[in-house]
């Protein structure tokens, strides 16, 4: 009797009947979409992703005039800007596409010509050095721009895939029972975690901002998932690990950043700012998710039913490919101008003034507690994250303790919010952040995460 009935539930929910061109039009996009973003491959030695390897292969092909591409294209952004702001021109007011890439506000023009004119200073070497230095601006323009401006190409070129084709739904369906009951976020979160593992934090935050802004989030969701789960590439792990030269012990270090980065996630979401989010979705969308599985029916039946239904809901292939042109343009125009702007700006605080080593200082005993070795000299490691995740490796590469080096890189990667990339990112877009409230979610995760850490470092590793 009672499989009688879950039969005929099952039959209720899954009477639509799909056709196979249906199916296909889910699994093959999204089949696509997970060879090229979730699945790990090795090319040299080195792990990445296929979305990696494309982005390295374009980057090395043009790596020498990236610089100066950029540049021309921050200061048409900032030219742009300033000509639609104080002229009338009826091609830019008749694309609302145009209008929302130009027509910004007076603080957003502002740091756009500041990022164009660090670009041109730093280009040029010219103006004042701690500016263009090869330890501010440098790294900013050499370093930083050229891996987001090959990422978000194939990033947002290829994001659809994994959000427009059903991907999304039948896999958020199949896990919410264990996203939801520990980290109380959609199941589809997952997804976002593992794009940024395989690839990079900020493609899971830009991930993250397009779920938000399409209705599959709620503030508080969108909030959690992007401070909390834009974790750092395995990739970029093991270059932290190296330049600590600690990468010797690699799987014990890496195995240290994903247990402080689960109980971070854990913990941090249930403590404001984070809990005092709103529960409600972005409002010119409203609420776009149901992974509730109706009682009676599998998840898996019912997951590949809401995917097959989103696929079948793309009707122009045209109009996805021009989306992803969009999205690189409003990247490019939009973005790397606010991290050349604020990126420089921060390296310079952390480079050229001691506010970092003033604000390290209670860390001292905390360390000293902790039993971490030179903990004078590791304190501004616990900070100086949030301008750059790199910085922290760099001041801890010359401390003797191989412990106190384990833990900084471990830290470097668990902090997670940092102001040269994935700050601006959140910044810029519509989920509800803002910087003091990202300053408190990185010192919250830095006194969570640090305890952690070295208490695995001492009973486990050392």
């Amino acid at each position: 009797m009672l499989n009688e009935k879950l039969q005929q539930a099952e039959e209720v929910a899954n009477k639509k009947e799909f056709t196979a061109k249906q199916y296909m039009a889910f699994w093959l996009p999204s089949l696509i979409g997970v060879l090229l973003f979730l699945v790990p491959i090795s090319v040299n030695g080195k792990v990445t992703i296929g979305l990696g390897v494309l982005a390295d292969g374009l980057q090395g092909a043009i790596a020498d005039y990236i610089p100066s591409i950029m540049t021309i294209i921050l200061c048409i952004s900032a030219a742009g800007s300033f000509i639609v702001k104080f002229t009338t021109i009826d091609a830019v007011k008749k694309s609302a596409f145009l209008t929302a890439l130009f027509d910004i506000t007076p603080f957003w023009l502002s740091l756009r010509c500041i990022g164009a004119l660090f670009a041109v200073f730093t280009l040029n070497q010219i103006g004042p050095e701690f500016i263009w230095s090869s330890v501010t601006g440098g790294v900013v323009l050499y370093d930083l721009i050229p891996v987001l401006m090959v990422w978000f190409l194939f990033a947002c070129l290829f994001m659809p895939l994994l959000l427009q084709f059903g991907l999304m739904d039948f896999i958020g369906t199949l896990v919410r029972r264990v996203m939801f009951p520990l980290f109380k976020l959609p199941g589809r979160s997952s997804v976002d975690a593992l794009a940024s593992w395989m690839g990079s934090g900020t493609v899971g935050v830009l991930l993250t901002t397009q779920q938000y802004e399409s209705g599959y989030y709620t503030k508080r969701e969108a909030s959690v998932v992007a401070t909390n789960f834009s974790i750092a590439s395995i990739a970029f792990s093991l270059v932290i690990a190296r330049f600590l030269n600690i990468d010797h012990m690699f799987i014990q270090f890496y195995f240290t950043v994903i247990v402080t980065g689960v109980i971070a996630a854990i913990i941090c979401p249930r403590v404001p700012p984070l809990s005092i989010k709103k529960n409600t979705y972005y409002e010119p969308v409203g609420k776009q998710i149901d992974e509730v599985v109706p009682e009676g029916v599998s998840s898996f039946r019912w997951g590949l039913k809401q995917a097959v239904e989103k696929a079948d809901q793309v009707k122009s292939y045209p109009g996805v490919i021009k989306s992803g042109v969009q999205n690189v343009i409003d990247i490019w125009f939009a973005l790397i101008p606010l991290v050349m702007a604020l990126g420089t700006v921060a390296l310079v605080i952390a480079e050229f003034t001691p506010i970092f080593n003033y604000l390290s200082y209670p860390f001292v005993p905390l360390l000293q507690l902790l039993q971490i070795p030179e903990a004078q000299a590791a304190a501004p490691a616990m900070l100086v994250g949030f301008a750059d995740m790199f910085l922290p490796a760099v001041i801890g590469s010359g401390i003797e303790s191989e412990l106190t080096r384990f833990v900084i890189g471990v830290m470097s990667l668990s902090q997670l919010i940092y102001m040269s990339e994935i700050g601006i990112l959140l910044i810029k877009s519509k989920i509800p952040v803002s910087f003091a409230q990202l300053f408190i979610i990185f010192l919250q995760r830095t006194v969570v995460t640090l305890p952690v850490a070295a208490l695995m470092a001492h009973l486990l590793f050392f």
